[in-house]
């Protein structure tokens, strides 16, 4: 009944669940197979595996359980691979009792209940069922350090909406069972929501205590529940990065781009897919800089002009044919490539020129990094007046304004209020600016993200300045980087990041798993990326209820009902309203 003995590489959410799918596909042995999901399981599926490697293991069809017109198709064995949700347990006894296909394998993403088997037992009067295991790929595998729920609007107010907290937690114990993790917890005192979930894991794990009976490492493994408002600046700013500046620009969504307002479009590039599991190119660059991206695209284009079989090329020969055939998928597959990425990177060169993103992100960093006020209120009232700045860029500006000189005595919030109000900026953006102080203002923060903590501290933003161009535009860390740096020392204070319960780890933690509520950015996951591959020993895992990009962000800020509470603060925008 439990999952089976499947040796996982550590902490690698991509191949924990590439795993557990190939095993299922192989457990039901030769013949051919329907593939049987629910509406989250598919994208769970879609994340690591394309359909054509899951063509090649025998599986040719896929179906949704909640599809109610299915063929019957008694020649199928069906691989069944859904969340344990009552709706599903439903469906599935309604299959059992008129089963369309000749044998079920049935996996369930999560604990599913002992009288849940024995309703699905009862069902299967006609004994089709081979077997019912518990498989925990309930989570997205974004990258190979990266996970999400994908809930956008976990919280109401400060609290967990309780469905979203039932949905997370499971998400979360599912991703540690995968991993073959029993963490020691720590969570951050300022937020009530992260040390509510840390509880819900903890019951968890004590319920199903077998389950986490894992061989014990030297340094028991750590997980971090962190609270989106602890730092509201980073999914605020636009990014340089290739994956994460395509979510903040066209917006990722289950790896799919959605390319339909393009100019111009063609018709096979309306969606495209960007994995960097079956995309070379994507893979090699998601972490580099836009200016990079440029250069290796024109490499591309260049190599793919190599390898183009010339017109001309006569097929005289067998032998020539069979070359031709051979090449050509990988001719083929290298020309989807091709054309997938110029789209989408010239879709992102037009939207920085028309949106003047190049500046306005100069003023972003500025925001986020620097202390010069005087300076900072020059430039955003500059942008304000430039016609080529959206509302959308005008507000965030704002934003970051309002956020970091929320207490500064001369903070000109009203003033700036008022330029948006007469660039036109659109009332729903203008009340988000005091919706997001009430989010994530210094009120609320557990951490102080702006002053430099000391001389040394001091001295790196200094030279950090120094280094040049590249990096006037990246040279935000998020505030994830320091409390992850803190954390590998063994200095994260425990009087902010309590562990729960009574033990604490003495030794510097070696795997850890932190996971945002709220939401987690993609520059986070550079971040972590960067920490593994530049830290000895350790491995980072991060996870996030969702990933952001600002235009999401915004939503989850919305979700959480805040700013209709927030009094003092909105008076700035009711105040310039009425005068309309």
């Amino acid at each position: 009944m439990r999952e089976g003995t499947c040796q996982f590489a550590a902490m690698n959410v991509v191949f924990a669940v590439k795993q557990y799918i190939s095993k299922m596909i192989e457990d039901s042995g030769p013949g051919m197979k329907v593939l049987l999901m629910d509406k989250e399981t598919t994208g769970i599926v879609s994340m690591v595996y394309t359909q054509s490697e899951i063509l090649q293991k025998e599986v040719y069809l896929f179906e949704r359980i909640d599809s109610q017109n299915r063929e019957i198709m008694k020649h199928l064995k069906a691989i069944c691979f859904l969340r344990p949700t009552k709706e599903n347990v439903d469906y599935m006894i309604q299959e059992l009792r008129r089963p369309k296909y000749t044998i079920y394998f049935i996996y369930f993403s999560n604990v599913i209940s002992k009288s849940d088997v024995k309703s699905l037992a009862e069902a299967d009067e006609q004994e089709v069922v081979a077997e019912v295991q518990e498989f925990y790929g309930d989570y997205i595998a974004v990258n190979p350090h990266l996970f999400s729920i994908n809930i956008l609007g976990c919280c109401q107010g400060r609290n967990w909406d309780p469905a979203q907290l039932s949905r997370t937690t499971q998400g979360l114990t599912a991703l540690l069972l995968s991993l073959k993790k029993c963490p020691m917890i720590r969570y951050q005192l300022s937020s009530e929501a992260a040390k509510r979930l840390a509880e819900c894991v903890k019951q968890v794990i004590t319920k199903e205590y077998e389950l986490f009976e894992f061989r014990r490492t030297e340094v028991p493994p750590l997980l971090l529940i962190l609270d989106r408002c602890d730092d509201a600046i980073t999914p605020l700013l636009n990014q340089w990065t290739y994956q994460a500046m395509v979510h903040e620009l066209l917006g990722i969504n289950n790896n799919r781009i959605d390319l339909s307002r393009v100019p111009g479009i063609s018709k096979d590039l309306r969606e495209v897919v960007l994995s960097a599991e079956n995309d070379e190119f994507y893979a090699n660059n998601m972490y580099l800089n836009f200016a990079e991206i440029g250069s290796n695209i024109k490499n591309l284009m260049e190599d793919f002009q190599k390898k183009k079989p010339k017109e001309q090329q006569k097929l005289e020969s067998i032998a020539d044919m069979k070359a031709f055939v051979e090449n050509y998928p990988q001719f083929k597959k290298m020309s989807g490539t091709v054309s997938k990425h110029v789209t989408v990177v010239g879709e992102l060169s037009r939207l920085v020129s028309e949106r003047n993103l190049l500046e306005v992100s100069e003023v972003e960093q500025e925001l986020a990094c620097q202390n010069d006020h005087s300076s900072a209120l020059q430039n955003i009232k500059r942008l304000l007046q430039n016609p080529k700045v959206t509302e959308f860029d005008a507000a965030r500006l704002v934003m970051l304004y309002a956020l970091h000189y929320e207490r500064h005595s001369s903070n000109s919030l009203p003033g700036l209020m008022m330029d948006l109000r007469n660039k036109g900026v659109s009332e729903k953006y203008r009340k988000l600016v005091s919706a997001v102080v009430e989010y994530g203002g210094k009120r609320v923060r557990g951490s102080d993200l702006f002053s430099p903590k000391d001389a040394v501290a001091i001295t790196k933003q200094f030279l950090k300045g120094l280094k040049g161009v590249e990096n006037v535009y990246t040279q935000h860390q998020p505030f994830l980087h320091e409390t992850l740096d803190h954390l590998i020392k063994g200095k994260l204070k425990e009087n902010l990041y309590p562990y729960l319960g009574p033990s604490t780890l003495r030794d510097r933690p070696q795997d850890i798993i932190v996971f945002v509520i709220g939401g987690a950015t993609y520059e986070e996951a550079l971040t972590v990326y960067n920490l593994n591959r530049t830290t000895p020993g350790v491995r980072i895992v991060l996870g996030g209820t969702t990933v952001h990009n600002t235009k999401s962000f915004l939503e989850e800020v919305l979700a959480s009902g805040l700013h209709s509470r927030s009094k003092e603060s909105s008076q700035v925008t009711s105040r310039s309203a009425s005068r309309r």
